[in-house]
This record gives structure tokens, C-alpha cells and sequence, in this order.
């Protein structure tokens, strides 16, 4: 088993045992998608920790898009819940990377590459993607990709 998915567990039966809800039942919902992720496809399999790293980004990117539309909504109390099963997510995620930091390993890519504008941005994603690792989200890489080969 993973030890990122044996944290979580552990930190289930912690947080059902202080009574806190929020916690326990984001975790549930966290651990549920693992469960789903791991009996996917043609045989079931146990993840690593880099795969279930994945599926708390996408937990993660799922709760920032539904508070979004609930504040949009005006939903502030459901938007609120989103952000509070956000918070918990975020904490078995690996720091988020500064702006500057995300722009100097994007241009570092475009260096290695050698990509000399948009059409190539695909091959600069392909090598970013692989340094990012989960710890920025895919539209704000794509972003700055865009920003740096439109200076280019």
C-alpha cells in the first residue's frame, strides 16, 4: 500500500474519532476515488503515491471549480463547504510553486526545446508537465506558457 494512502486512512479513523466532519468526510470522499481509481481498466491494482497524488489534484481542482460556480451562484454557504473540503485536500498536496518559480522552469523549457512560438506550445506542456508534478495547476502552466512563447 502506499504511504500516502495509509496516511489518509489513519487520518480518517483520526478524524472520525474528534468528531470532525468536515475532515472525515472529505477524507472519505478522497479515499472513495482512490478506491474508484484503483479498480479502473482491465485489472485492479494498487496505486503509488505519485497516482494518488493525481487523484488529490483533481479532488482538489473538482472543489476549487465548485465553490467558483456556487460564488457565482451566489451559493456562499455551499461555496463555503467547497473551500473548507478544499483546505483539507490541499494539505496532503505538495506546496504549490511560486509564480517566479513556475516561470523559470517554463522557460527553461522553452530553452530546451527550442520552441519559437504558439504553435509549438504542446511540446513545451509535454515538458513542463513531467517538473510541475502536481504542484501547479494545469491551466495556470498553460498560462504562463502562453505568456512566455508570446514573448518569445
Amino acid at each position: 500500500m502506499s504511504r500516502l494512502k495509509d496516511t489518509l486512512r489513519s487520518d480518517l479513523t483520526d478524524a472520525i474519532r474528534s468528531r470532525d466532519q468536515v475532515r472525515a468526510g472529505t477524507l472519505r470522499m478522497v479515499l472513495t476515488s482512490v478506491t474508484n481509481e484503483e479498480v479502473s481498466g482491465s485489472a485492479a491494482r494498487e496505486l503509488t503515491d505519485d497516482e494518488v497524488l493525481k487523484v488529490l489534484a483533481k479532488e482538489a481542482k473538482k472543489r476549487r471549480e465548485a465553490s467558483t460556480a456556487y460564488s457565482d451562484a451566489g451559493r456562499v454557504e455551499l461555496a463555503a463547504k467547497e473551500d473548507a473540503e478544499l483546505a483539507v485536500v490541499e494539505t496532503y498536496l505538495p506546496a504549490q510553486l511560486g509564480d517566479h518559480e513556475l516561470e523559470a522552469l517554463v522557460a527553461e523549457a522553452v530553452t530546451e526545446t527550442g520552441a519559437a512560438g504558439m504553435s509549438e506550445m504542446g511540446v513545451v506542456m509535454k515538458a513542463v508537465q513531467p517538473r510541475v508534478a502536481g504542484r501547479a495547476d494545469g491551466g495556470r502552466v498553460a498560462a504562463v506558457v502562453r505568456r512566455v512563447l508570446a514573448g518569445v
